[in-house]
């Protein structure tokens, strides 16, 4: 069982979060709402012009797949697998990155 850190299990009282639903493919949610070991497909990046290039040359780029790893203490940050290598994001930047789920 995994600890849910001082605040009880991702994130606390008032934050919003996209659920979805088990059988529903295709369904949109964001970089930050993959659990370990889930995947998606990058939809779109909605950042600034210049940190949107940045993670594009680090391999986050419309129609590749992105596989969540472990996190750091607390959940934040956390190691995604991308085109062959292996990056570190902190959640507020990956709440902007939207995904297509894979089952």
């Amino acid at each position: 069982m995994r600890s849910g850190g001082w605040f009880g299990r991702r994130g606390g009282a008032g934050r919003r979060r996209r659920r979805r639903r088990r059988g529903a493919k295709n369904a949109t949610l964001t970089l930050a709402d993959l659990q370990e070991g889930e995947s998606g497909v990058v939809e779109s990046l909605e950042l600034p012009e210049d940190i949107a290039l940045r993670l594009m040359e680090l391999g986050f780029i419309p129609g590749t797949t992105v596989v969540a790893g472990r996190a750091g203490p607390g959940g934040d940050p956390r190691v995604y697998r991308v085109d062959g290598s292996e990056i570190a994001l902190r959640r507020e930047t990956t709440q902007h990155l939207l995904l297509r789920f894979l089952e």
